[in-house]
């Protein structure tokens, strides 16, 4: 096999979850083939640099093989290499995972209050830390002390 349809080869090594979302987002220009935008129909080969837009990051690949069946995410993996900056995998880190911290609530909780809501959108806006803990009630803290 020399070459494979971009869109299907995409879908394969499950850069995308699904093919008909790959075609789409080559039709809206979201993915670059060696530079040039492509078509879903643009036929990739082996060491072909591929940039695709995914929620905002635009990751860097560089084909290893070619697959046009879908395959297992460990046999996938091999198919290509990720060869994305740091600076961009540091905006990945900073808009998914760190966005996720913190978000635990003690076993037993249950939902927040609307009043727990509102302190954690505050928290989360990144208001000032003083007039966050003044809303606060002390005597959440006391049982902490002792």
């Amino acid at each position: 096999m020399e070459k494979v349809r971009l869109d299907k080869w995409l879908w394969s090594v499950r850069i995308f979850k699904s093919r008909s979302i790959a075609t789409k987002l080559c039709k809206a220009g979201k993915i670059k083939v060696n530079g040039k935008n492509a078509k879903p129909s643009t036929l990739v080969a082996v060491n072909d640099k591929l940039e695709v837009l995914k929620n905002g990051i635009r990751l860097q690949i560089m084909v290893d093989a070619l697959i046009s069946k879908r395959v297992g995410a460990p046999i996938a993996r091999e198919c290509y290499q990720d060869v994305t900056p740091e600076e961009e995998k540091n905006k990945f880190n900073a808009k998914f995972l760190r966005a996720y911290r913190n978000e635990i609530r003690d076993k037993g909780l249950g939902r927040p209050t609307k009043k727990e809501g509102r302190d954690i959108s505050e928290f989360k806006k990144g208001k000032d830390w003083d007039s966050f803990f003044e809303s606060l009630n002390d005597d959440e803290f006391e049982e902490d002390m002792f």
